[in-house]
């Protein structure tokens, strides 16, 4: 990959969140840039909460033409911004920033992320009985995505019940038959529901660290059951996976696809997906 040469033409790019170094968007969307022969450089801003106003004046100021958020600031941006899209409306996080002239227009890419990861798994999927683990920002994108994708079972698990019940009565606008399409259960129900369920969708950062407690028994999963997990890496509930012979996943592919959504929506022009894969799997 040759090195980026900046001049006054130079259009700035980047993340915020907190913290933000981690992060791999930098490589995957530079890159792409290249590939593209855009001239454009992505970079990483640290920002802390009570600075995330300043933060986002400092786009319009210095004329940044888009930024992805990261955690904590999902959810938070949300008020600073002229216009947001339906996917943020329902899944109350903004993950990408378009600055037209200092009119800051708000996308949700999770939800299209996700999708087009599992499309890599199965294409079709429109049939199948989904357990969705979680309730937070993330099983929102993912149920949105799901429900838009025409998905007509999801069992959705989480420790407090009624933080899923929220999402049911938050997308009833969505889809009239929402309360039909999704059964709220607790976590500890879902190894009574395996056997109706043919995907099974971590959204928790439960197996992030190795002492993590497993979501259930995960001796009781299937060869038949697929397997997706949004942590970037073998989580113990994907090594079972591995184990049982299922076709599973990892968060990877959902930050491919959600970046590559970013960069058609900032440049209008098609992602280079394989340029971005590559970098994404070294």
């Amino acid at each position: 990959m040759s090195n980026v040469l900046v001049d006054g033409e130079t259009e700035v790019y980047g993340i915020i969140g907190y913290p933000v170094r981690h992060s791999k968007s930098p490589q995957f969307q530079t890159a792409a840039f290249q590939a593209l022969g855009i001239n454009a450089v992505y970079l990483p801003f640290q920002v802390r909460p009570e600075d995330l106003q300043k933060a986002i004046n400092g786009i319009k100021a210095l004329s940044i033409k888009g930024i992805n958020v990261t955690v904590p600031h999902k959810e938070e941006v949300i008020k600073y911004l002229d216009e947001i899209s339906e996917e943020v409306e329902y899944i109350g996080a903004c993950n990408t920033i378009k600055n037209i002239d200092g009119y800051l227009q708000g996308f949700n890419t999770d939800a299209y992320g996700f999708i087009e990861g599992l499309k890599e798994l199965t294409p079709d999927f429109a049939d199948k009985e989904f357990l969705v683990i979680g309730a937070g920002g993330a099983s929102r994108a993912v149920v949105y995505g799901l429900i838009k994708s025409g998905v007509q079972k999801i069992i959705l698990a989480n420790r407090t019940v009624k933080k899923a019940e929220e999402i049911v009565s938050d997308f009833k606008k969505l889809n009239r038959f929402i309360e039909e399409i999704i059964e709220v259960i607790p976590l500890n129900q879902i190894e009574n529901h395996l056997k109706e369920v043919d995907i099974i969708v971590n959204t928790t950062s439960i197996g992030l660290k190795d002492e993590d407690p497993p979501l259930f028994d995960y001796s009781k999963i299937e060869k038949r059951h697929i397997i997706v997990d949004i942590i970037y890496k073998k989580t113990k509930l994907l090594q079972a996976a591995e184990e049982k012979g299922c076709l599973y996943q990892d968060g990877l592919p959902m930050l491919l696809y959600q970046g590559a959504k970013a960069f058609e929506i900032w440049t209008g022009q098609r992602a280079p997906i394989e340029v971005m894969r590559e970098i994404l799997s070294k």
